[in-house]
């Protein structure tokens, strides 16, 4: 990224990991320019209030990865693309699979296409643990064999051999990161398809029971949204990182009761439960293996899972 002036694109960038990405995009090029490509169906114009102090400097477009030239106008000229718009949840792949396909292998497709036809230098996309399954491995590592046991899980998957066929086939610079269980700020906790943590937040907060799907043992290497954005920025510059795929995390674990327990804490004052059948698609324990991002992309998670939770929790505390 030596351009005087580089423009780099977000596809998803109104989103909760997008708009994060934006504000740091902005703040470490202080003459580059960022262009949000986003159809809102689940990200927010709100979550780009701070970003829309850089005037000029970003452009956001709203429109879908589906549709392959509006995708292309997006990125010409640009030097990187980071591609984040998908649609996310494993409960809702389940209920929609051909709409999460749309959304996450055919969008992918496009971002590689138009990438290759506007001569980008380079394709940092998200891709997503869960392509590992339910194998019992821990820690996952890239080179285990995907297992996916989820639409949304084959959709990731997919998009991983496309991109590094656009490597191999086009020359077409791709970067994969595996994530493991985001969390943070901005993240949407009134959707039915709402990540774990957020959702218990916004209950603990209204003073209700926090539903637990299964029996609460299940454990993920929740990472904040900051080593993200890290991950991000290192996988657009690192030489060697061209073609790979890496798992992005923090290599511990947690499970559903500890962050219960942990929230408790923070509140001051006991939080009920209500189980309820465990849901299809899920898997049980997630871990990363962080070795090889830390060798190639020199990514060292800079924010654990208790300095982020607390860091969420006031928030959200702000919100209410």
């Amino acid at each position: 990224m030596n351009s005087a002036s580089p423009i780099f694109v977000v596809t998803g960038g109104a989103g909760f990991i997008g708009s994060h990405l934006v504000d740091r995009l902005l703040r470490d090029h202080a003459t580059g320019s960022v262009r949000v490509l986003d159809d809102l169906s689940t990200g927010s114009l709100d979550n780009l209030v701070a970003a829309r102090a850089a005037g000029e400097r970003l452009q956001v477009v709203r429109g879908t990865v589906r549709d392959l030239s509006t995708v292309e106008r997006v990125v010409a000229g640009a030097e990187v693309v980071f591609h984040q718009a998908a649609l996310r949840s494993v409960p809702r792949s389940v209920d929609d699979p051909l709409g999460t396909n749309a959304d996450n292998v055919t969008g992918t497709l496009h971002v590689l296409e138009a990438a290759r036809r506007a001569r980008v230098r380079r394709v940092v996309y998200a891709s997503s643990s869960s392509v590992y399954g339910d194998r019992p491995e821990l820690p996952k590592r890239e080179d285990q064999i995907p297992s996916p046991i989820s639409p949304y899980a084959v959709s990731k998957s997919a998009g991983e051999q496309y991109a590094q066929v656009w490597t191999r086939l086009y020359g077409v610079e791709t970067v994969g990161l595996r994530y493991f269980n985001v969390f943070g700020p901005r993240q949407d906790p009134a959707s039915e398809y709402a990540a774990v943590i957020p959702r218990f937040i916004l209950w603990a907060l209204r003073g209700e029971s926090v539903e637990v799907h299964g029996d609460g043992g299940q454990s993920r290497d929740f990472t904040y949204v900051d080593n993200v954005v890290d991950a991000n920025l290192a996988a657009a510059r690192a030489p060697q990182a061209s073609g790979e795929v890496f798992n992005v995390g923090c290599g511990s674990r947690v499970s559903l009761l500890d962050i219960i327990e942990r929230l408790e804490k923070i509140l001051a004052r006991p939080i009920g439960r209500r189980h309820t059948p465990p849901r299809a698609g899920d898997v049980a324990h997630t871990q990363a293996d962080i070795e090889k991002a830390r060798k190639l992309m020199s990514y060292v998670p800079m924010v654990d899972f208790d300095e982020g939770f607390r860091r969420t929790v006031d928030y959200f505390r702000r919100l209410a």
